[in-house]
């Protein structure tokens, strides 16, 4: 896989995220969650660029490739037209105008919620491996997906080191959630 497709992959999967957490943000009124989709839309933005950028010079360097450019471009395109979307689903929480009663319906008959965690320095978690911890299993919460600065690992493996700072997207039941908050701000210690 050359450096074009992988971006393009990267900027599928990020597109994908971005709706789950565009729905989760409405269905359970979450601006946290909808402030992660609007911060994934501006990093689409970069990568975007850089695709057409790397576009834009494998056409010009081999005139055989301008057809499979062009493919790729309205590829691009239209998974940006789905973060789009996703954004507009967002903005609709951030505006405040998701709290409408046939969404509360749904919320109620829903057994899984979306949870944020920030990994703090005394955190029990700081320093170790998913493998080690059984995260999903002690607390109900399965994390899809981790924000590392500006970077997500989409569904850590098992071998994946939590750090300091690391920024924990987890999905389970309601009653997981504050403990898996507590574990990741350091209030509960133990596992």
């Amino acid at each position: 896989m050359n450096d074009l497709e992988t971006m393009l992959l990267e900027l599928k999967d990020t597109s994908e995220f971005m709706v789950d957490l565009a729905y989760s943000s409405l269905l359970y009124n979450n601006t946290e969650i909808a402030e992660e989709v609007i911060f994934l839309s501006k990093t689409l933005d970069d990568l975007s660029a850089r695709i057409q950028d790397t576009a834009v010079e494998l056409g010009m360097s081999d005139p055989k490739e301008v057809e499979r450019v062009v493919i790729l471009t309205r590829l691009q395109w239209s998974i940006l037209s789905i973060a789009e979307a996703a954004t507009s689903i967002a903005d609709v929480v951030l505006r405040g105008l998701g709290a409408h009663p046939v969404i509360a319906l749904s919320i109620k008959e829903s057994e899984t919620t979306i949870a944020i965690g920030k990994v703090s320095a005394d955190s029990v978690l700081a320093g170790k491996a998913f493998g080690h911890i059984r995260l999903s299993t002690i607390s109900g919460m399965f994390v899809i997906a981790l924000k590392r600065d500006r970077a997500y690992i989409f569904g850590p493996g098992r071998d994946t080191v939590i750090r300091e700072g690391d920024v924990m997207i987890a999905k389970g039941p309601e009653e997981g959630v504050q403990y898996f908050k507590n574990l990741c701000d350091g209030s509960d210690k133990e596992i």
